[in-house]
This record gives structure tokens, sequence and C-alpha cells, in this order.
């Protein structure tokens, strides 16, 4: 057997001598990141549920390399570009996760079944306790969206482009996933790749941040509870309605988020549990693994190895880095504001990657004082980031559509 042979027979290995060097080299580094994704995901550096599934759906697309017709390559997991509808159903009985991709990513669906799963696990009490605590800080970390759109211009991107890059500050990968797919669609596989994989990041990355802008005595401040009142889950459940009904009244375009939002916290507050378990665990969960999965398949070396896809890398970074000083930022003016009883961290929590900066406030807490207990602001301004990246998102939908 000569090498050609063996090239045809395990055409994993021979089609990296039949592509071009860079995209072989890329295939390369991919399968490597992929190995290093499960490895930050199994030790819960990064987030596992995401990463795990993603990962290895990185390494297998990358070494799953078909030689198609001489020259041409290709694989049998998705083929994102297919538009035509005759080439869409031949893909669909071809590579089996292009079901999940064209009926439930080029639609959305998958972005409002999380939303749904998110609805239910928040507790939007503590929304309700602070709101105008958590909405404050929830505006500061949204300062990388709006630093990073007119420097996306800059840049020579589109208007829709600039949009859809910003919304990574938000930290919010559906709504990255959302504005993406209807402002930019053509750049809607490498930013979304890009988005998840940098959410993944400020799980490891921002609490270096934090430690690097507060102070060791401050981020172990206990924050005096004061008068508490009783939210009763009837409260709750009309403060859902009435928001998801307003918020569907100002921007309709992202009505399908705020509805799957909302309808999982209605569900939580007028107790149903049976819902409860179908919404938070079987469709968050089965919408995560097919998400992470589909978004590592979706990173094959020929489709992110593009000029564009480095720009997304950088804006994307920057989106995050800033949304992270400037949530900070909002925490110090409220510590300010209210007499030094606010403690800064939960600024960070104004980042809307919901429960995870949240807990990386409280754990930073904990860490520099056992006594310490900052979860219950984190979470409103947590789930206040949520409601403020979705209306920036309606905003920009609606603006530039």
């Amino acid at each position: 057997m000569d090498f050609s042979d063996f090239g045809q027979f395990f055409q994993g290995i021979g089609s990296l001598f039949v592509q071009e060097p860079h995209i072989a080299i890329g295939r390369l580094v991919l399968i490597g990141l992929g190995f290093l994704l499960v490895y930050l995901g199994k030790k819960e550096i990064l987030e596992p549920l995401l990463m795990i599934p993603m990962g290895l759906g990185m390494s297998a697309v990358n070494a799953g390399v078909l030689i198609l017709d001489g020259t041409s390559t290709g694989t049998l997991f998705i083929d994102p570009l297919v538009s035509s509808t005759d080439d869409v159903v031949t893909t669909l009985q071809i590579n089996w996760l292009q079901p999940i991709y064209t009926f439930t990513f080029s639609n959305g669906l998958i972005a409002c079944l999380v939303f749904m799963g998110i609805g239910v696990l928040l507790d939007v009490g503590y929304l309700m306790a602070r709101p105008f605590q958590s909405m404050m800080l929830a505006i500061f970390a949204e300062l990388g969206t709006f630093v990073v759109f007119p420097l996306a211009v800059a840049l020579d991107m589109t208007p829709q482009q600039a949009a859809s890059v910003a919304t990574i500050g938000g930290a919010d990968g559906p709504m990255v996933l959302f504005t993406s797919l209807v402002l930019a669609p053509e750049i809607f596989v490498p930013i979304t790749v890009v988005g998840y994989l940098y959410l993944g990041l400020a799980y490891g990355g921002y609490p270096y941040l934090v430690r690097l802008m507060v102070p060791a005595r401050l981020r172990g401040m206990p924050m005096p509870l004061g008068r508490q009142r009783t939210i009763t889950a009837g409260q709750k459940l009309a403060f859902a309605v009435a928001i998801c009904t307003l918020l569907c009244l100002l921007f309709p375009v992202a009505a399908p988020l705020f509805f799957s939002l909302f309808i999982g916290v209605a569900v939580r507050e007028a107790g149903i549990p049976q819902f409860q378990d179908l919404l938070g665990k079987v469709f968050l969960y089965g919408a995560t693994f097919f998400l992470g999965l589909t978004l590592g398949v979706l990173c094959e070396a020929s489709t992110l190895l593009d000029p564009v896809v480095l720009k997304l890398l950088l804006l994307g970074m920057l989106a995050l880095l800033i949304s992270g000083i400037g949530g900070i930022l909002g925490g110090y003016v409220l510590y300010f504001a209210t007499g030094k009883k606010v403690n800064p961290i939960v600024g960070i929590a104004g980042v809307s990657c919901v429960p995870t900066t949240a807990k990386v406030a409280q754990k930073i807490a904990t860490d520099e004082n056992p006594q310490c207990i900052v979860m219950p602001a984190a979470l409103g301004a947590n789930i206040s980031g949520v409601i403020t990246s979705a209306i920036i998102a309606g905003t920009f939908v609606a603006l530039l559509r």
C-alpha cells in the first residue's frame, strides 16, 4: 500500500495533504484546542456544561474531514453555509447534526429554549428588592457593548455586524446568537462561536479582574441586609407578566426572547412543578448540550480561518473586558453613593452571564471573609443584566434590521 492508498483509506489523515497548508495547520490547532477545552471543563476552570461537548465536537469535526471528489473536502456533521431549498433538503438527509442546526439554530429556537430554562432558575425577588441598584449595575456592565459598537464600525464593519459583535459585551450567549442571526447572518457562525468561547473564558478570567480592581479589604466587606420586605410569589408573577408584556410591546422583534425568559419565571412563581422540571431540566440541559456540541462542530478550520474572525476575537475579548470593568466601576459608584454599604465586587454580577458572574462575586467575597454574603445583591444585578442585554439587543435589531 503506497501513501496515496493510505490517505484514501484513512481520509482524515489524507485530507490534511489535500487541503491548503494553512487549513491543515488550523485543523491541527483546533483539535488541540478542543482537547484543552475538555480539560478546562473537567477541571471546572471553564463551564463544563458547554466546554466538554464543545471541545469534543471541535476535535471530532476537524479530525473527521473526508475527501469528497479528489480535491474538495467536507464532513458529515454540519454545512452551515447551505442555503437553497433543494440543497438544505439534501443536506438534512446526509449530515447528522444538520436537523439540529437548521431547525433550532437558524430560527433562534435553541436560544429561546435556554431562556425558558434560565427563567425557571431566576428569583426576580432579588431584583424587586433592589430595583434601582440592580438596574444601575446592569447598565454600567453594558459599557463594553457601548464602546465596541462604534469601534467596530470604525474598523469597517457594517452597523449590523458591529451591533452583533458588540452584544458579546453583555455576556449573554442566547442574545449574541439571536442578534447575529437577525442582523448579520453572514457572520453568524464565527460570531456565535467566538461569543460562547469568551463567555466560557469569562468564567475563569473575571476573578482576576475583580482582584486587580478591588482591594482585599473591600472584597470581604459585609453588606448590611437593611430592612427586608416580603415579596410574595403572586407579586413576582404579576411583575413577570407586566414586564414581559411591556417589553414585548416596546420591542416586538425581540418578543420571543422576552416571552421565553418570563414564561420560565411565571412557571416558577405559579408553582407548577411539572413544567418547572420540563423547562429547568429537560429544556435547559438538553438545549445547552446541543448548543455546546453544535458550536464545537461549527469550529471547522475552513469556516473559522477567515480574516474577519480575528477581528471578532479581538473585539469580543475587548467587549467582555470593558463590560467587566464597567460593572466594577458601577459597584464603586454604589459603594460611595450608599455611604460605603455596597461591596464593589457585586458590580461584576451586572454582566449577565447567569448565574456565573453572581457566583464569581460570592466566591471572591467568601475567599476574603467567610461571613460575607453578597449573593442577594449580586443575583439582583445578574437578573437585571439579562433584561438590560435583551433590551439593548432588541434596540439594535429594531434600529438596524
